[in-house]
């Protein structure tokens, strides 16, 4: 068992999204050890098979705006590739695939296995005498590395898992992501990173790694399942905290009571924790409870409390449909047909993601009822947007136009710019608005969730 110098080794990242380009940004720019001080000297290849997305990154640009202006020249010192010829004899194999659920709320594998196999196949052509370290970042149910992953590298490669006296053999890790899209201060490098291996020297190997980047610090985990389990509950625990808020939310609309007023008076408590009422959609909160519950019940045990949750957030975008219908039928309006401007189209604020966003389920519940919708979102570029929507789009609002209703479901920052005057040129006197996010006057009289 021999293993590369953790500060001197050849990196291939597999997937350049929100969490792959970040590290590979991270460790590039790293040119001595954040806890020792030791010079690190470390090739690294960023592997996608996207290859507009590899052209992209070669020409230094990033749609996803993750990469600070400053950052941008580190792009230059990664191999950005499709070849997977270029991976070979890499030292270590970092997995940062999407890993969502499909149409059934199952968790859709496809990703991280085909990403199995092309490391499996580039192992098997090494011609280096070191034995390859797997590390996953991709957000995995409990087991998932060593029942799924593993037996695909074994097959492909013809090595060993975790064999310490055979030559050809192989090792793995899991160390979660915990990127947050958007987020300008919770950044990598400050974020404390779990880390666990296949062995104790595996897990010491990786620590080793990740502490010479990360400046917050590491945690051993002593296991992969310990490590996978902590990345799951992590976004369960928040989605079930939102999941609270909203079913809240309804409940004081019954009573004619302020959701907003309400929490702001609970939150003079020093032990209340502050959530607020909201679509949880993006490809970890909305997802990576469904990794959770389809595991556990694979094992015989049917999650009440999670499922829950689940249910509670995924119909959240009906509920402030029926508000707004409720609202319009009250002013004595046509429903049909009736002009719908909605305010944000990305899964959160100031990023400019639509993976799992759930405006797109407030959207087709809006067309089921014969509403027309307008969406604004200063973030979305119309080319990132299938060519047969069902809406139209705009980068700006227009304040001339007449509009039934107003949702305001994302809190980008130009939307939150908007003084009291632009909202009074907005809103005439009818609009029915919806307020998911405080950024409508109280004057206008909006319904805020």
């Amino acid at each position: 068992m021999k293993l590369a110098n953790p500060l001197n080794c050849k990196i291939a990242i597999i997937g350049l999204g929100y969490v792959g380009l970040p590290l590979a940004v991270e460790i590039s720019k790293r040119k001595r050890c954040c806890k020792t001080g030791e010079n690190v000297n470390r090739k690294i290849v960023g592997f996608d098979i996207n290859h507009r997305r590899i052209e992209e990154l070669v020409n230094c640009e990033d749609k996803t705006n993750e990469i600070n202006g400053s950052d941008i020249k580190f792009l230059n010192c990664i191999n950005f590739t499709s070849s997977e010829d270029d991976l070979i004899n890499s030292d270590v194999f970092i997995v940062t695939v999407p890993t969502p659920i499909d149409k059934f709320k199952r968790p859709d594998l496809k990703a991280i296995i085909n990403a199995n196999i092309t490391i499996g196949r580039v192992i098997k052509k090494s011609s280096s005498n070191i034995a390859p370290i797997i590390i996953y970042e991709s957000t995995v149910y409990p087991g998932l590395t060593e029942e799924i992953c593993v037996p695909i590298l074994e097959e492909e490669s013809g090595y060993l898992y975790n064999s310490t006296k055979d030559q050809n053999s192989f090792f793995c890790g899991y160390s979660p992501e915990r990127i947050n899209p958007g987020d300008k201060n919770h950044r990598l490098t400050n974020i404390v990173k779990l880390v666990s291996g296949c062995n104790e020297i595996v897990e010491d190997w990786i620590d080793i790694f990740y502490s010479s980047f990360i400046e917050a610090g590491t945690h051993k985990t002593g296991s992969i399942k310990v490590a996978e389990a902590a990345k799951v509950i992590e976004n369960t625990q928040r989605d079930l905290n939102i999941a609270l808020i909203n079913e809240l939310s309804i409940i004081f609309k019954f009573m004619k009571i302020d959701t907003r007023d309400v929490l702001k008076a609970a939150g003079t408590k020093w032990n209340f924790l502050p959530f607020n009422p909201g679509l949880v959609g993006g490809h970890c909160i909305g997802v990576d409870p469904y990794y959770l519950t389809y595991k556990s019940e694979q094992l015989g045990y049917r999650p009440e409390i999670v499922l829950a949750g689940r249910r509670m957030n995924d119909n959240m975008g009906s509920w402030i449909v029926e508000q707004l219908i409720l609202g319009i039928a009250v002013n004595g309006k046509k429903i049909l047909n009736s002009k719908i401007l909605i305010l944000g189209l990305t899964f959160k604020e100031d990023c400019p993601d639509l993976r799992n966003s759930k405006v797109f389920d407030v959207i087709k519940n809006l067309k089921k009822y014969g509403l027309t919708s307008e969406v604004v979102d200063p973030l979305v570029k119309k080319t990132d947007l299938k060519n047969n929507i069902e809406f139209s789009f705009e980068n700006q609002i227009d304040l001339t136009r007449n509009y039934d209703g107003i949702l305001c479901l994302v809190a980008h920052k130009e939307f939150k710019n908007l003084n009291e005057q632009n909202w009074g040129e907005l809103i005439k006197k009818e609009t029915v608005c919806i307020d998911l996010k405080n950024l409508i006057p109280r004057k206008f009289n909006p319904i805020r969730i």
